[in-house]
This record gives C-alpha cells, sequence and structure tokens, in this order.
C-alpha cells in the first residue's frame, strides 16, 4: 500500500474560506468557532497542505483600521514562515456586502462598478504581496433573478471592459499574475452570466490581453448544470487555458454542496485526477469544499486530509489502469487503426475531398464491430473497488 502522505510536489491548497468555514448555512448558525487567519494556516500545515488561499476579506475584514491591517497581516505572515505554506492563488470578495447585491462588475450603478474595480485592485496588492501568481473571478453576484433588470448584451460588455481594465492594470504595475475565470451556472443569483466553463472559454478570446486569462473550473459548479465536469476541464487543457481547478464533489442537479472531493461521484473523480496526472498539469490542486457541519475542528482536519488522501489514492489507481495489460489491449483494440483513411484527414484540398467522395464505406461491416466498452468499464470499476 502506497504512503498516502501529501507532499509539496502535489500542490494541494485549501482556501481560508474552506478549512475556516464554520457550518453556517440559510437554515442554521455556525456550528465552529471562527478561527483567526493565522489559526487557519498552522490547521493547514499541520494537515500538510501545501498552500492558503484566500478572498481580501477572508484575510483582511473590510472594515478594518489600518492598524488592525497590519496586525492581521503580521501573523498571518509569521504563520506561512513557521509552516512552510505558500499563498499560490488570491481573489475578491465581490458577493457579500449588501453594495454587490445586484452585482460588481455587471451591476446597473455604475459607482458599484467602480468600487468593484477599486476593491479588486486592491486585493489584488494584496495578493502580489503575498505570492500570488493567479488571480481567480468568481462572479457570484453577476446575473439576475429576472432578465427584466439587465440587458446580458450590456452586462457582457461591463464583464469585458472590468477584465480589460485589470488586465491592464497588472500591466501597469508589472506583476507576475495571471487571471483564472470560474463559472457557475446559479446560486446564490437566479441565473449567473458565463455560467459553464466553455462560456468562460468563449469570453476569455474576446478580450484584449487574453493570454493572461484563463479558467479555474469547479467540480460542483459543472455538476449542479448536470454537465461532465471532466470533459470541461479536457476543453479547458486543450485550449492551455487550465490555470487553477477547484476540487470538491456534488450530487448533480442538487445546490451547491462543496462536498469532500470523492464523496459523491469516485468514478467521475478517477477520470478527473487520471487526465491531470496523465496531462502533467502543473498548478495548483485547490479543494474548494467544506466539512460537514456535523464537525468540529478535528472533523475539518479529517476533512482536510480526506480530500489530499483521496486525490493521491486515485492517483494511484490511475496509474495502476495505466499499466494494466488487460486494459491497455482494449484501448489498443478500441483505437486500432490500419492507415487507410489518412489519406482524407488534415488540411483540405480539393483533390482530397474528390477522392474521399468517391471511397466506398461497408457500413454494415463497419457497425457490426463490438467495442468492449462494457467490459472496459467493468474493468475500470474493478480498479476502483480493488479487486484488481
Amino acid at each position: 500500500m502506497t504512503n498516502y502522505t501529501p507532499k509539496p510536489e502535489h500542490k494541494f491548497t485549501f482556501g481560508l474560506w474552506t478549512v475556516g468555514n464554520t457550518g453556517r448555512d440559510p437554515f442554521g448558525g455556525p456550528v465552529r468557532d471562527a478561527k483567526s487567519p493565522a489559526d487557519l494556516v498552522r490547521l493547514l500545515g499541520e494537515v500538510g497542505a501545501y498552500g492558503v488561499n484566500f478572498h481580501d476579506n477572508d484575510l483582511i475584514p473590510i472594515d478594518a483600521t489600518p492598524t488592525e491591517k497590519d496586525a492581521i497581516l503580521k501573523e498571518f505572515k509569521k504563520a506561512l514562515a513557521e509552516t512552510g505554506i505558500v499563498v499560490p492563488m488570491a481573489t475578491t470578495n465581490l458577493f457579500t456586502e449588501p453594495i454587490f447585491k445586484d452585482g460588481a462588475f455587471t451591476s446597473n450603478d455604475s459607482k458599484v462598478r467602480a468600487y468593484a474595480l477599486q476593491k479588486t485592485m486592491n486585493a489584488i496588492d494584496l495578493g502580489v504581496e503575498l505570492g500570488a501568481k493567479i488571480y481567480v473571478f468568481w462572479g457570484g453576484r453577476e446575473g439576475t433573478e429576472t432578465d427584466a433588470t439587465k440587458n446580458p448584451i450590456t452586462a457582457i460588455k461591463r464583464s469585458r471592459e472590468a477584465m480589460n481594465f485589470l488586465c491592464e492594470y497588472v500591466k501597469d504595475k508589472k506583476y507576475d499574475l495571471k487571471f483564472a475565470l470560474e463559472a457557475k451556472p446559479n446560486e446564490p443569483r437566479g441565473d449567473i452570466y458565463n455560467s459553464t466553463t466553455g462560456h468562460m472559454l468563449a469570453f476569455i478570446n474576446t478580450l484584449d490581453h487574453p493570454e493572461m486569462v484563463g479558467v479555474n473550473p469547479e467540480v460542483a459548479h459543472e455538476h449542479m448544470a448536470g454537465l461532465n465536469f471532466v470533459h470541461g476541464v479536457a476543453q479547458a487543457m486543450e485550449s492551455g487555458k487550465l490555470f487553477h481547478i477547484d476540487l470538491n464533489d456534488q450530487a448533480f442537479g442538487r445546490y451547491d454542496q462543496d462536498f469532500r472531493f470523492g464523496a459523491v461521484n469516485l468514478k467521475s473523480a478517477f477520470f478527473l485526477v487520471k487526465m491531470l496526472e496523465d496531462n502533467k498539469y502543473d498548478s495548483s490542486r485547490h479543494f474548494d469544499a467544506h466539512a460537514y457541519r456535523t464537525e468540529d475542528y478535528e472533523g475539518v482536519k479529517d476533512f482536510a486530509r480526506g480530500c489530499m488522501r483521496t486525490y493521491l489514492i486515485l492517483k494511484e489507481k490511475a496509474a495502476h489502469w495505466n499499466a494494466d495489460k488487460e486494459i491497455q489491449s482494449i484501448v489498443a483494440e478500441i483505437n486500432a487503426d490500419d492507415g487507410s483513411m489518412n489519406q482524407y484527414f488534415g488540411k483540405y484540398s480539393a483533390e482530397k475531398a474528390k477522392a474521399l467522395q468517391g471511397q466506398v464505406f461497408d457500413r454494415s461491416a463497419i457497425a457490426g464491430r463490438g467495442l468492449k466498452y462494457e467490459k472496459l468499464d467493468q474493468l475500470t470499476v474493478e480498479i476502483l473497488l480493488g479487486a484488481r
């Protein structure tokens, strides 16, 4: 049995808002006392995490005085130094305060939009000060309950204007920082703009500096919409835009549950880990999840250790799948190609098109071939169950 102990090279990270979640939900108050950011860093050091991420106000309360801010930062930096924990990513809270009740960058109120830019620039400065190389944008309030209230085309334009402005800010400051956009279909708004990873990828291509901007897909957010998360991540990876990833778990079609990674859909989690590892993904593996409301802080540690341990177990299972001779024999068989069609693929030419139009295909023979997908899937399940 492999030692599933997390190491720095695994780049496992958690947000202050994850291990610091007090268990409050829409139907009940906190069940755990709030801990300071420094204490949460020490908790993460205890469980073996690599990094800690934060929203600006997870670290510095929005109404903190300069003296209070300095004291918090001093203690936070001390905890980072003590534990060796790093800060790979930061983000801005543009959703909690009442001023953002109708959005931030897409608000109909120009004062709100201006304040959102100001708040984000200040938060970028803070993130860079602490070492962040990735800056995530989640537009939790960027949406509507009724389309009578906003023109969605105007909202897209406002989003683009904000991202272009902030890209220029980063360039002007000469920060070594990239942006990652995080999609979600709904909650807390009835409908959120740019609701899937695919929407975000299309939006990025319209920006002035698309090379600076990628995506931060989240398992739960795509599963809420009933989508295949692995496919969304594959599209991001193939386009060179997977800058960051949020790992958790979620029953399909439910509210945002933010369960421990692998807690619900193990096979989906397996194929996700396999794809990340097979393609040598090298950014943070960030667990954006919460411990159950039933837990005390020992349970929070169990939650954090569980996220990392499950990833490492699935990483081992992926290596086992890749090395399994029977599985690889089937994979080779279903992908076998005699090369007879190669002449028709690749770049178009009129000659190639004419030749392809004259090709005769034996449809019955081609359709009659069994593909062994049932067996391949069963063997995958057996690896996950430890039967192979």
